[in-house]
């Protein structure tokens, strides 16, 4: 059987970083399509197990954590009851970055109920073994999740912002809402209120939505399946947090998290395959 040559791998590999769609990176590389979805799901079930062996055991002082929208296949409204145990509708990922590091310490992928989350604060306490302060949104399936995963051993606050009316609904459709405020509310611990915040991973979820071209809304670029959506995420956070140099830190955020020793290369992961 044919292989791909490892700089081939790379090559296709650091267009699906870079947010190309599938069928360009077949337009650009000469690969199959089908070629290049089973790279996509080997480098995609590598980078995940790397991720869960090597975000281990983290000091960490401040976690902020977000979900962020998108669909497979199909948004929720139109699928039918077949299509959404195949995996189709609406796919939230949900995220928690170190405030200081910029390490994505864990991420899920699921609906936005009070499962995902129960499981998603489970994983991220798993990785931490220190005392912390965590301010997320006011989404309140987080206060249950929360409570269950850490109990008193946290310093928990809520960022709840406050949105206004858009003057037309043309606005409403394709703008985001204008924010007019926000209110603060500490659930459990100290938190310090200086560091109630939910800015950097706010930012991160930009950085996905231009990252992933799966992410990009009103396009016909968003996943078929799941399982593929899966296997993008878990490149897209690998490639972040090991590859990319943070603008403001001069270093990738595992090197500033003490995780790694140097910025890794795209042939890096794909010996990760192996």
């Amino acid at each position: 059987m044919n292989r791909l040559s490892t700089s081939k791998r790379t090559q296709v590999i650091a267009a699906l970083v870079e947010g190309v769609s599938i069928n360009a990176i077949v337009r650009m590389t000469g690969v199959s399509k089908v070629t290049i979805l089973r790279l996509l799901e080997q480098i995609g079930c590598a980078c995940a197990e790397y991720h869960n062996a090597a975000i281990r055991n983290l000091k960490v002082r401040r976690v902020q954590c977000d979900e962020i929208w998108a669909f497979v296949y199909a948004k929720q409204k139109n699928v039918t009851e077949e299509q959404m145990a195949k995996g189709a509708g609406d796919c939230w990922t949900w995220t928690a970055i170190d405030a200081d590091t910029k390490l994505i310490i864990s991420y899920a992928l699921g609906d936005r109920g009070i499962n995902t989350a129960q499981f998603f604060m489970k994983d991220l306490a798993s990785r931490i073994s220190n005392r912390f302060q965590l301010t997320t949104d006011g989404h309140r399936v987080y206060v249950d999740a929360v409570e269950e995963a850490f109990g008193s051993d946290i310093d928990y606050a809520m960022l709840v912002k406050i949105y206004g009316m858009p003057e037309s609904l043309s606005e409403s459709r394709y703008s985001p809402a204008t924010c007019i405020g926000c209110r603060t509310a500490a659930i459990a611990g100290t938190p310090d209120p200086q560091h109630i915040s939910t800015s950097f991973v706010e930012r991160q979820n930009l950085t996905m939505r231009m990252g992933m071209r799966r992410f990009t809304r009103l396009t016909n670029g968003f996943s078929k399946k799941v399982e593929n959506h899966g296997h993008a995420v878990a490149l897209h956070f690998m490639h972040y947090n090991f590859c990319r140099i943070h603008k403001t830190l001069r270093v990738t955020p595992a090197m500033e998290a003490g995780l790694t020793d140097h910025v890794w290369t795209l042939d890096e992961i794909v010996r990760l395959i192996q």
